[in-house]
């Protein structure tokens, strides 16, 4: 085996029983999850440090060192009130005293609160035990004396005592914020300490990542990436056309595996490519029959849309010319014979002609155009006129949308819609007859709805079916082709259309059509007509 081909085989693994590339992938996910998890542990425990320190500082240390000033204040306000009420006894000089004690009150329990533990709890020990004597001794004796004996009653003396035990206050307060100015310094020093080693594991955590990864990168590519490649430029030579070249590489189980596959799916290739070109040719002369039999086929619509009527009509104008002529000679039963032949004769060429009307539809199509289906129900009315008048019918065309298409085709729709709703009117009213459209998602739903004799919900598939009628003829003309039409049209334009099988009082025919955004245009192509079933 070359130098381009060596294998990394793992300890206790020979070259038959070689791992495969999943087991190789299992390995080193293993390795690298054993190392995210380690680096993750370590990464939260410094997180967890320095968010101690750094919470320390922020809700304790601080928060403290403030209320270590505050405590400073209240006293302060404290003696201030009780200078003056010695000084003038009004009432209103004693106000600081009072709230500077509630004040001192709030800060102690709150500075207990925030460092129970802290080193500066002591002085704020001494600072309490100075605060109290101070007014056990001093202010809370001369404001009682001053209170009985006025103003004057106070002497310098006591005065001066009292300014000496503040002072002595005022140097435990000094000491006190001088604690917390040193355990915020300490805190602070603790927060940077906390900051570096953070930012060093963090630096070994992402260097021994990207070695672990740069590691893991060349082991794949060498027990991994490189057989594939391998396998992978073989399989392009033979994707080009080279369908002799021999595929076999090395690499981990799997993949020897996969290129032995893809040597036996190359040979296969190879047999059935003979066997496609055999294939193409009996195709292309397939093709060849089915161009020749299309062009019969048109041959053939064209001799039934002309030479085959042609000879119907000689047979109906003759059989009506013997009975003009030898009508007086002829009984009852002859004339009844010469009337079924000229009616099946008609029959015949109006069958032939529907036939070929759907034939054509799908077959031979114009380009399409968007253009109002509206304009195609009011062409097709136009062509029904007679019939509409006739019955007296009411025809409501609502907003009708845009569609694209053939118009020529959608005025057959139409005109077979409404004429067979005209048709099957019920005898004892006028028929009316509703054509709707709304919009629903990328879809127009159109409806046609009639106050005719109705369609049992039975026969809802079979009037889409050609020749299929529930009528006799005699009850209702037609050749029963007009509704298969119909849905032709539909369906070859991307619709649907179907009977409404709840709708009660009539027929309901339901349509839907793909919507368009396009601005309608009229198409050129003048309206045809077809003869309603």
């Amino acid at each position: 085996m070359s130098a381009e081909e060596t294998i990394i085989t793992p300890p206790g693994q020979s070259h038959a029983g070689r791992w495969s590339a999943q087991a190789w992938f299992a390995l080193v996910l293993a390795a690298m999850a054993l190392l995210v998890v380690a680096a993750a542990l370590a990464g939260a425990l410094v997180l967890q440090n320095t968010a101690q320190v750094s919470n320390r500082l922020v809700d304790r240390i601080s928060p403290a060192r403030i209320e270590a000033v505050n405590i400073q204040a209240a006293l302060l306000d404290q003696e201030t009130g009780v200078r003056g009420f010695v000084l003038t006894g009004r009432e209103q000089f004693l106000e600081p005293y009072v709230l500077g004690r509630e004040a001192e009150r709030q800060t102690v329990a709150r500075l207990h609160e925030l460092g129970p533990d802290e080193p500066p709890m002591r002085e704020l020990a001494e600072v309490e035990r100075l605060a109290g004597e101070w007014r056990a001794r001093y202010a809370d004796p001369m404001i009682a004396r001053t209170r009985t004996d006025g103003a004057e009653s106070v002497t310098q003396e006591q005065t001066e005592e009292g300014r000496r035990a503040f002072q002595s206050l005022r140097d435990a307060l000094e000491v006190h914020n001088a604690a917390w100015a040193l355990a915020r310094d300490a805190a602070r020093a603790d927060l940077a300490a906390a900051r570096e080693r953070r930012d060093l594991a963090f630096l070994i955590i992402l260097g021994t990542l990207l070695v672990a990864i740069l590691a893991n990168a060349l082991l794949l590519r060498l027990v991994v990436f490189r057989p594939l490649d391998r396998l992978s430029a073989a399989a392009r030579r033979v994707t080009n056309g080279d369908f002799d070249h021999h595929v076999d590489t090395g690499g981990p189980a799997d993949v020897a595996e996969l290129a032995r596959d893809i040597e036996a799916m190359r040979g296969r290739i190879v047999a059935e490519l003979e066997e496609t070109r055999r294939s193409r040719q009996l195709l292309d002369e397939q093709a060849t029959e089915l161009r020749r039999s299309n062009a019969e086929l048109e041959q053939f619509a064209y001799v039934a849309s002309h030479d085959l009527q042609e000879p119907l009509r000689k047979v109906a104008s003759f059989t009506q010319m013997l009975e003009q002529r030898y009508g007086d000679r002829l009984d009852d039963r002859a004339k009844q014979y010469i009337g079924f032949s000229v009616d099946g004769a008609k029959r015949m060429q109006e069958l032939i002609n529907e036939l070929l009307t759907f034939s054509r539809v799908g077959r031979i199509t114009r380009e399409p155009v968007t253009f109002d289906l509206g304009d195609a129900a009011r062409a097709a009315l136009r062509n029904l006129s007679v019939t509409i008048e006739e019955s007296g019918a009411e025809i409501e065309i609502g907003d009708l949308p845009p569609v694209s298409g053939d118009r020529s085709q959608f005025v057959m729709l139409w005109q077979n819609l409404i004429g067979n709703a005209v048709k099957f009117r019920h005898p004892d009213r006028t028929p009316v007859v509703r054509v709707e459209a709304e919009r629903e998602g990328t879809d127009w739903r159109i409806t046609v709805t009639d106050n005719g004799i109705g369609i049992d919900a039975r026969f809802a598939e079979k009037i889409f079916v050609i020749f299929q009628r529930l009528h006799t003829r005699d009850a209702y003309a037609g050749t029963g082709i007009g509704l298969a039409i119909c849905r032709k049209i539909v369906e070859y334009h991307h619709g649907k259309i179907w009977l409404d099988t709840e709708h009660t009082g009539g027929s309901r025919f339901i349509i839907t059509l793909p919507a368009v955004e396009e601005a309608p245009q009229e198409a050129e192509t003048p309206a045809t007509a077809a003869s309603p079933a």
